[in-house]
């Protein structure tokens, strides 16, 4: 079981019968080779795990590092698979009671793998901060994901985990069946990698059919009774408008942040009927300067134009490799904090989510944490393409709080 190969498809009739309770796609790369660090020092004894990706060598080369971390790893299954491969993706779902992939941009290489997950009732977690991808699998695999009883979650790490479960604790400090407002206010320092930068690039230069992808999602959403504007029984979830403003109760810049994280939180609220009657949330970037605020503003408006004009987008990806990554001191001073200001029936509570370097070795936690979840905790009977909080909820918080995701509280 030491060799690199491809495993036996069409085999597994149901997830317990299954030769693996975890498959990580993409160990070769700079976060997939963090994960599967956190994996061989925290995955519980007796776990059947293996590593997927296309070079049978580079894979070697990771499983050696990881022996060095636990000897007994020497044994750990090599399975060769590529994105563009659809049979070796269908082998790799049908194998697995869980897959968890960190091979992007998602929207270039993302779409096979959540189509074999979905076919073989496999649970599927990735990083994906693309909103077009989430909304195209969502048209594509919802229903056969839904069918097959497959959980495919998107967007396991930095995007969207602490944002969708902060809110999702601030949520259940408020009063019970009425209208809450949230608003969600990020602060980090980091630096992101080859990988992310290339994701970005490319969800910035297709800014036009991603919000085609988002009307199609949002009427098929509504004839399904999960509209964009109200959720199931006449209730009510919406964005807030985004608009700079200051936020006095932070004493902070607060720029309207389009990432992934609030169409994420939107979902859940759309799923969860513990989110009341009307939900609205707000996602913000805090920023404590004002020069600083423009500055950001600046420099995020003019990547969006570059990466409109093909060859400016090329000489912006050609700046980093998708393999990058920063260095392990470099990751050591990052940190992050979400702050959440909720509100309704009356009263007022302050959050905190809060934890290390956002991109990489907590992005390898969250994933690594969600995949565990998935796989052996006792969850909700949900399937079909669904979100952390949706999926995971308490039990997902309650894994990363023990291990140092700090979760903070107080009313105001």
């Amino acid at each position: 079981m030491t060799g690199a190969r491809t495993p036996a498809a069409g085999s597994a009739s149901g997830p317990r019968r299954r030769g693996y309770d975890l498959v990580l796609f993409g160990a070769t790369g700079f976060t997939g080779g963090l994960t599967a660090e956190y994996l061989a020092r925290n995955a519980p004894a007796g776990t059947r795990w293996a590593l997927a990706g296309r070079d049978p060598d580079r894979l070697a080369a990771v499983r050696a590092e990881l022996v060095r971390i636990d000897p007994a790893l020497a044994g750990l299954d090599l399975l060769t698979a590529d994105a563009n491969d659809p049979g070796s993706l269908r082998a790799v779902a049908e194998a697995s009671r869980v897959v968890a992939t960190t091979v992007g941009p998602y929207l270039r290489h993302g779409d096979g793998l959540v189509a074999a997950c979905a076919r073989a009732g496999t649970d599927y977690v990735d990083l994906c901060g693309e909103p077009e991808f989430v909304d195209r699998t969502y048209l594509r695999w919802h229903a056969v994901a839904k069918a097959a009883g497959a959980r495919i979650v998107h967007s396991c790490g930095f995007d969207s985990v602490p944002h969708d479960l902060g809110v999702h604790f601030t949520v259940g400090l408020l009063p019970e069946g009425v209208p809450l407002r949230v608003e969600g206010f990020v602060s980090a320092s980091a630096t992101v990698s080859g990988g992310t930068f290339h994701s970005a690039v490319t969800a910035f230069s297709r800014l036009g059919p991603s919000a085609m992808t988002a009307r199609r999602r949002r009427e098929r959403e509504r004839r399904e009774g999960h509209g964009a504007g109200s959720g199931d029984g006449g209730r009510r979830v919406r964005g807030l408008p985004a608009v700079p403003r200051r936020e006095g109760r932070l004493g902070v810049w607060a720029l309207p942040l389009p990432t992934v994280d609030p169409q994420v939180v939107l979902r859940s609220a759309r799923a969860l009927e513990r989110y009341g009657p009307d939900f609205s949330y707000g996602h913000y970037a805090a920023v404590e300067r004002l020069p600083s605020a423009l500055g950001i503003a600046g420099g995020a408006l003019a990547l969006v134009a570059l990466s409109q004009v093909p060859p400016a987008r090329e000489w912006l990806l050609g700046r980093r490799g998708p393999g990058d990554g920063p260095s392990r001191e470099r990751r050591e001073r990052s940190w992050f904090r979400v702050v959440f200001l909720g509100e309704g029936g009356g009263e007022r509570v302050v959050t905190e989510v809060s934890g290390g370097d956002p991109g990489y070795g907590e992005t390898a936690r969250m994933l690594a944490e969600s995949a565990l979840c998935l796989a052996f905790d006792d969850l909700p009977p949900v399937a079909g393409q669904v979100t952390t909080a949706e999926a995971m909820g308490d039990a997902l918080t309650e894994r990363l709080a023990g291990l140092g995701f700090r979760v903070r509280a107080h009313w105001s």
